[in-house]
């Protein structure tokens, strides 16, 4: 039975973190690329698939838009997963959720822009400076924030650190 509650408890944290980050995320594109680039949602989506088909994704309409989107979510649930379950390992990063969760949005930041996007079918570009920020400070509290509070919510491990303690 317990592994049970524990498999519901892992499971709801992954789809509650996947949820909200894929949410945010996405507004967070849409009004950042709007501002930058006047991009269209159907164009922000059609680049995120040209991840994955290249510059045909910009042919395909709505459905390489749509695409793009459940590549979108897919890469949030990702990101959950990983967070979730590597807290299971290390419970500190539930107790800690805060600061694990801004360090962790800077990791899936640089791991997206350092690693996936280099190796997609995206051709490289220089970013701007306030599309680069966004991006850091955009993961940092709209992609690993809510992971790690998924996590504690639903794994437990509130319990403050010592050092969070003498803080307060």
């Amino acid at each position: 039975m317990e592994n049970n509650v524990r498999r519901s408890a892992r499971t709801r944290a992954i789809v509650a973190g996947g949820l909200i980050v894929g949410v945010l995320d996405a507004l967070d594109a849409l009004v950042a690329y709007k501002l930058a680039f006047g991009m269209t949602p159907v164009t922000i989506y059609q680049f995120v698939a040209s991840g994955l088909l290249g510059q045909a994704a910009y042919s395909g309409g709505a459905g390489t838009a749509l695409l793009g989107l459940a590549i979108h979510f897919l890469i949030a649930f990702t990101a959950a997963a990983l967070f979730v379950l590597g807290s299971e390992r290390l419970p500190q990063l539930r107790r800690d959720a805060v600061g694990w969760g801004l360090a962790y949005g800077l990791v899936v930041f640089a791991v997206m822009s350092f690693g996936v996007i280099p190796l997609s079918r995206i051709p490289p570009s220089t970013p701007s400076l306030p599309l680069f920020l966004n991006g850091l400070v955009g993961h940092a509290l709209l992609v690993g924030l809510p992971i790690s509070l998924a996590a504690r919510r639903f794994l437990g491990g509130a319990q403050r650190s010592a050092l969070a303690r003498a803080a307060a």
